[in-house]
């Protein structure tokens, strides 16, 4: 059976996310419902669908999601029973109604062939009907081919689209990133454990971005940077063997480029920087990297 959780905080369009469960043509799944001590009370809203959706619900009394959004999906999926398989989905999300029938549907193509299913997605646009085109995937992907796609921005990627092994998760966990951000990128990765991600395009996730939601909010960018630099590093250190000599240069150049957004390179950086080009060594990409060093250390001296 599916889990599927919820860490609710936001009431705004909380209500399109439950009406959403209510119209599956499956309801072979549970939804666990985590709520992070919010000021916005949804227990009159989750009544109204109780006949509908088989639920639990707690409310917690300390808000932990503001300091670490990882720890608040933790003790959510902390939440569940006996399912072997779990979504999270967002408080402000939308499943298409055969977004359960088609993963039991296809479940026999990936059972023990896979730890991470995800679907087709659209964004919905803040609180308006706008919604963008169709995002399809390869029936079959490794992990890392799932990630080029997205570092070179042919395809996005969010957490409430994506299923996966309670198992998968025992062993891995979320790895914490401020404001979470890029921690599901990394899961999948992680979560993978070397097998392909299969995916669901005849149903689709609906994601919004809002101001409301971390993606919408721009007040937060600076938390996000430095989260970014840190999801490349880890590509740098356990994932660059696995691309070829051209991506290994780009996803270099991007980690560089993420920590002179912010602030200067430290020698330290520099350093670890160094060794890899050094690593993979091709004279052009070695001879511009020093190039930039240099200066960098004539202009501090100047």
């Amino acid at each position: 059976m599916l889990a599927i959780v919820i860490p609710y905080y936001k009431l705004t369009f909380f209500e399109e996310t439950l009406d959403s469960l209510a119209n599956q043509k499956d309801k072979r799944f549970k939804v666990y419902i985590g709520d992070d001590a919010s000021p916005e009370n949804p227990t009159g809203l989750i009544k109204k669908y109780e006949s509908e959706i088989n639920f639990i619900y707690k409310k917690f009394q300390n808000n932990i999601g503001r300091i670490s959004l990882v720890k608040q999906w933790e003790r959510c999926i902390g939440m569940i029973g006996d399912e072997e398989w779990i979504m999270i989905l967002g408080d402000d999300d939308v499943l298409q109604n055969t977004v359960v029938e088609s993963w039991y549907k296809n479940y026999n193509l990936f059972h023990k062939k896979t730890e991470v299913i995800r679907f087709a997605s659209k964004i919905i646009i803040k609180n308006t009907p706008t919604v963008s085109n169709i995002y399809t995937h390869p029936i079959w992907e490794s992990a890392i081919s799932s990630f080029l796609r997205k570092f070179y921005h042919t395809t996005r990627s969010s957490l409430s689209e994506y299923i996966f092994s309670k198992a998968s998760y025992k062993k891995f966990g979320f790895y914490e990133y401020p404001l979470a951000w890029m921690s599901d990128d990394r899961a999948w990765l992680d979560f993978s454990n070397n097998k392909p991600i299969f995916t669901i395009n005849e149903s689709i996730v609906f994601i919004r971005i809002s101001d409301l939601s971390i993606s919408g909010n721009v007040d937060n960018n600076s938390l996000k940077k430095i989260a970014v630099t840190e999801f490349y590093k880890f590509i740098i250190l356990k994932k660059l063997k696995q691309v070829n000599k051209l991506q290994r240069f780009e996803i270099l150049r991007k980690y560089e480029n993420e920590i002179n957004i912010r602030r200067g390179l430290t020698y330290y950086e520099w350093n670890f920087l160094l060794f890899y080009y050094i690593k993979y060594f091709e004279f052009y990409n070695v001879k511009k990297f020093i190039k930039r060093f240099l200066k960098t250390i004539i202009l501090k001296n100047v």
